[in-house]
């Protein structure tokens, strides 16, 4: 395994131009990677009215096509990441790249609608994987300073803008071809990435240490039972025995994670990555960056198509200048990624995404697309492209190179949070607060997301961050 030094050099090193060729090409494989692991979750969106009417499937039952990935996605990122640090990042890579595939595989030959739902769980094991020894490999293949930060700014305008585009591609493939070329696509795509791995990334030695599977088998089960319990909450009601029975086993599991933690000699989670204020800002910089982002990409197409009679394509392609802008915004962010520019990025970041959410909340019964809704989603898209590349940076801050697969596991966790509890929670608040006026639930839920992400972001500015040095 590379070493610290080896990842952070004190003086800029001379890259042969080959080597440098092939740095650029290990960017793009890892890129395409995250664009995998990302949009996974959005691609299925546009094709499930197809899916329900293949399998008679009623909405309770469909929604989980979507919650199984979540839910193994989730529950598995902190073992991926550890498993990348001990095993071996490019293995662990390579064996996630390959479960997507097989599990891509299985939900497009799909017969039935049971079979489906356990593919998606598996294609969740495998971005949890591959999501984490991804990030790694970026930080162990370009040095610190201005080649990882143009690496880092790719990378982010990639994850960034790959949601967007999952639900385009989702309604074009379904409209073209059937549901079922939307997992064709992904296996195509993860057999290229799978067959240049050895090519392109760089192999690293096992280390002796533990996995700490008992660690693993705890917070597995604890996040799964939190996404699950909050899914079930938000569909069927918060004091529905099962939804709560979930929430009050995954606290219990998420507690003996921490005491575990605490007391294991080779934990899976050193806590003590968090001493590092950096990290604990790109902790909350990703949950609350996606409950704004998230929240408003799951009431926007609700408002579109229920009440202006967009079609799912349609709605799909309302979507498209998010991904431009977030493209855009992040190649002009790239070149000030550095330690001193975290904070200002990351904090600006979840203000214009508050704000731009917060103008949703203007949107009337019969709103004009140009008028009511292209300005939030290029507010927001802004926010998004600026911040991304701060937070995946910030994330690696002040940790040893050993360390990375496990920080990347740990922020992509609470992106998840964000996109599955702080939905719910949104949800809960739209419900409660629309009970006779959907339109007015809407507009409580953007504001609420608006006042987490703003909130979030004034609480990072007291963070105090150490004085970048020059390297």
């Amino acid at each position: 395994m590379a070493s610290q030094e080896a990842v952070r050099p004190t003086a800029p090193v001379a890259v042969p131009p080959e080597s440098e060729r092939r740095r650029r090409w290990a960017l793009v494989l890892l890129a395409a990677a995250l664009a995998l692991d990302v949009s996974g979750v959005a691609v299925i969106n546009s094709a499930l009215p197809s899916i329900g009417e293949r399998f008679d499937a009623s909405g309770a039952t469909l929604q989980w096509t979507m919650t199984a990935y979540a839910i193994t996605f989730a529950g598995v990122l902190l073992l991926g990441g550890r498993a990348a640090d001990i095993l071996g990042r490019r293995r662990v890579f390579a064996v996630g790249i390959a479960l997507f595939a097989v599990a891509s595989l299985g939900a497009a030959l799909a017969p039935a609608l049971p079979v489906l739902i356990a593919a998606r769980a598996v294609q969740g094991v495998g971005a949890a994987l591959s999501g984490p020894a991804s990030l790694a490999l970026l930080g162990q293949i370009f040095p610190e300073g201005p080649a990882r930060n143009r690496a880092l700014a790719v990378y982010a305008a990639t994850g960034a803008s790959s949601f967007s585009a999952g639900l385009v591609a989702g309604g074009v493939l379904t409209d073209l071809f059937g549901w079922r070329s939307v997992f064709a696509v992904s296996v195509v795509a993860a057999a290229l990435v799978l067959s240049v791995v050895r090519l392109l990334l760089p192999a690293d030695t096992p280390q002796r240490a533990s996995l700490d599977l008992p660690g693993a088998l705890l917070v597995t089960v604890g996040l799964g039972l939190t996404v699950y319990g909050v899914t079930n909450g938000s569909d069927h009601g918060w004091g529905e025995p099962t939804t709560l029975t979930a929430l009050v086993l995954a606290a219990a599991a998420l507690a003996g994670f921490v005491v575990r933690e605490q007391r294991a000699a080779d934990p899976l989670l050193p806590l003590q990555i968090f001493r590092s204020n950096p990290v604990k800002a790109a902790t909350v910089t990703g949950a609350a960056y996606y409950t704004g982002v998230s929240g408003l990409l799951f009431f926007a197409p609700l408002y579109m198509q229920d009440m202006l009679g967009y079609s799912a394509f349609e709605s799909s392609l309302a979507v498209v200048p998010m991904g431009l802008i977030v493209v855009v915004s992040s190649h002009l962010t790239g070149r000030r990624i550095t330690p001193a520019h975290y904070k200002p990025l990351m904090a600006a970041s979840l203000l214009l995404i508050g704000a731009g959410v917060a103008l949703w909340a203007l949107t009337p019964q019969d709103g004009s697309y140009v008028t009511h809704m292209l300005p939030g989603i290029a507010v927001m898209s802004v926010g998004q492209g600026i911040g991304f590349g701060a937070m995946t940076a910030a994330t690696l801050e002040g940790l040893p190179a050993h360390r990375h697969g496990v920080a990347g596991a740990v922020n992509v966790t609470a992106q998840q949070v964000g996109s599955s509890v702080g939905v719910a929670v949104l949800v809960a608040v739209a419900t409660a607060s629309g009970d006779t006026d959907r339109l007015a639930g809407y507009h409580t839920a953007y504001l609420t997301a608006a006042a987490v992400t703003c909130l979030t972001a004034l609480l990072i500015l007291t963070l105090p961050f150490p004085k970048p040095t020059n390297s």
